[in-house]
């Protein structure tokens, strides 16, 4: 886990948004974005079952908007007062698909 989980855990449970410093290997350099936090865990997209933090980038420059980042590429994770509703970005049954960490989200829980 990285040193700002508790902002990660504590964002998920507000609906509100991160400032999100990262080491992006694409880009080969640090980035900062926008960041709802979704969950911890393993990802469902890779087999080497490492958990990541996994991220809705709102600032993202390609189609797919979910960032999955291991703990040792996150730089910073920061509070912003701006809130997120699960309905922009949650497509799925998260009853098919639970989350790894349990929230409030009503529907989306």
């Amino acid at each position: 886990m990285h040193s700002d989980n508790q902002t990660f855990v504590t964002a998920i449970h507000s609906k509100k948004k991160l400032k999100l410093t990262f080491f992006s290997k694409q880009d080969r350099g640090q980035l900062i974005r926008r960041c709802a936090p979704m969950d911890f865990g393993p990802s469902r997209r890779t087999k080497d079952n490492l958990d990541r933090y996994h991220f809705w980038d709102y600032e993202s420059d390609t189609r797919t908007h979910v960032l999955s980042l291991p703990p040792e590429q996150i730089i910073q994770m920061e509070s912003t007062e701006e809130s997120f509703d699960p309905i922009e970005f949650i497509t799925w049954d998260v009853k098919q698909s639970p989350w790894f960490l349990q929230r409030n989200w009503g529907l989306f829980s």
